[in-house]
């Protein structure tokens, strides 16, 4: 424990242990879902997850609520926000590189583009194949199908979350002016914008599998496709969750002006999850 003039020694608890139980469990499960079989071990760990998640954010609340921690403690906190999305940015970054090396570099050497065997390779395995992005390979896994189009959908969810990072920049600001009730207005506001995201999202995947015959197994566009959308609605889905929770305390009457890192943390998730769709707008729908 801490006082608010010590230095914070992490308590014993047993929610990391449960955690990594949970996310073994969960893995295991959605691997052997993924390959025919049940559903059970995969339901056990998301279960398992949430009740972890749900018990250590409540003993981290309890603990800030009642002045348990010092400004080192805060710092210790932005500073794992800080490296948390950092290692975000880097797990999107690894994925915007599997799309650009699929897009200038696999097609066209599949296509006999390049130097060394490219062309060797193409005479032999694929002769008479002409790569044009979007593809589904040489192969043509899954059939014929047709891109997913910039508009309507995608244009509109981009509009949805960039006013969604208006939105919770407001309320940020209303808490920092001590504005509990604008905040939780403008939080409000947030939530049901990410939702609406989510929402659209899932009727565009709809659309795909329906009438463009765009799955996961369309190749390297399908497989790509949904890796980097299906990540990012994940995303949005878990930072809408967390601002709802974020607004429910509000409305309990936690946070201040002074001391609101957790709305803080929440509001830096939203802008990079912001950011991450605009630059899969550009390079997944535009280009």
């Amino acid at each position: 424990m801490s006082s608010p003039s010590s230095y914070y020694i992490p308590h014993e608890a047993k929610w990391p242990i449960v955690g990594s139980i949970a996310l073994f469990v969960f893995f295991m499960g959605f691997a052997s879902f993924l390959n025919g079989g049940g559903w059970i071990a995969m339901a056990l760990g998301a279960a398992l997850l949430i009740y972890m998640m749900v018990m250590w954010f409540g003993d981290v609340i309890r603990e800030s609520e009642s002045g348990m921690y010092s400004k080192q403690v805060d710092v210790s906190f932005r500073m794992a926000m800080m490296w948390f999305i950092f290692s975000e940015v880097m797990f999107f970054a690894a994925f915007f590189g599997a799309l650009f090396y699929a897009r200038q570099f696999s097609g066209p050497w599949l296509s006999g583009a390049g130097e060394g065997g490219a062309a060797a390779t193409n005479a032999v395995l694929w002769s008479g194949w002409d790569y044009a992005w979007p593809n589904n390979g040489p192969a043509e896994l899954g059939g014929e199908y047709n891109k997913m189009s910039w508009f309507p959908l995608p244009i509109m969810n981009t509009m949805i979350l960039l006013a969604s990072g208006v939105t919770v920049t407001i309320a940020h600001h209303a808490i920092k002016e001590d504005n509990r009730q604008k905040m939780v207005k403008w939080l409000l506001a947030t939530v049901a914008l990410g939702f609406l995201f989510v929402a659209c999202q899932a009727f565009e995947y709809y659309e795909a599998y329906a009438h463009l015959n765009l799955k996961m197994g369309t190749g390297i566009y399908g497989s790509t496709f949904f890796m980097l959308t299906g990540f990012h609605g994940f995303h949005v889905t878990m930072g809408a969750i967390i601002l709802l929770f974020v607004m429910l305390r509000g409305r309990k009457g936690h946070f201040s002006a002074t001391n609101h890192f957790a709305f803080e943390a929440a509001a830096w998730y939203w802008h990079f999850v912001d950011v991450v769709w605009l630059g899969l707008f550009i390079f997944v729908y535009i280009l």
